[in-house]
């Protein structure tokens, strides 16, 4: 008998700006029939709203994510190593949580998360969206890769020629989806 799994990823939103790459990438893994699990700052309730004009908990539930947790519900399940989950995303992450999840000051459910799949070898997608950077971020960002962890700056590309801003979002959720390790194709693969 086959048996049917769906992978179970968590999201952190924050509240730096990019908005949109977070609603992009949960839509894009709610098509790829992945569980979905979100950690929600206030900062990005607020950003979302001025960003985008949007209530973000309200858009979430309506692409479908299983299940929303508050910055400071350090009692939900992801939270702990014993829950199971394939990898973690932060989108976008914020610098200060950069950060915290870089010195382990685990004070929200975003950064506690973050620490849980670090320690037990998960897979850690972090999106910071921060132009310029300082010294000092580039040195967080440093140890949270030697740490293991995966730094995919909202970087888009444009050798696919995108006509709107929609398109260079889509690229870059993409892209956090195939650093997700998720197998169906969302992207266009160089020179295909």
């Amino acid at each position: 008998m086959e048996s049917f799994y769906k992978k179970r990823i968590v999201l952190g939103i924050t509240g730096a700006s990019g908005i949109a790459y977070a609603i992009k990438t949960a839509e894009m893994l709610k098509q790829a029939d992945c569980e979905i699990f979100c950690a929600v700052s206030d900062a990005s309730k607020m950003v979302a709203q001025e960003e985008v004009g949007i209530n973000l908990v309200e858009r979430l539930q309506k692409v479908g994510v299983d299940k929303i947790y508050a910055e400071n519900d350090i009692s939900a399940p992801i939270a702990s190593g014993s829950f199971r989950f394939d990898a973690m995303a932060v989108v976008p992450c914020s610098m200060k949580t950069l950060g915290k999840i870089a010195n382990s000051i685990a004070d929200n459910l975003v950064i506690r998360a973050s620490e849980v799949a670090l320690k037990e070898k998960r897979r850690l997608v972090i999106v910071p969206r921060e132009t310029p950077m300082a010294t000092t971020q580039i040195r967080n960002m440093l140890t949270l890769s030697e740490a293991g962890a995966v730094i995919l700056p909202a970087s888009p590309a444009f050798y696919f020629k995108p006509q709107k801003v929609e398109e260079m979002v889509s690229f870059v959720s993409a892209r956090i989806l195939a650093s997700l390790e998720i197998e169906r194709t969302f992207l266009k693969e160089w020179g295909m």
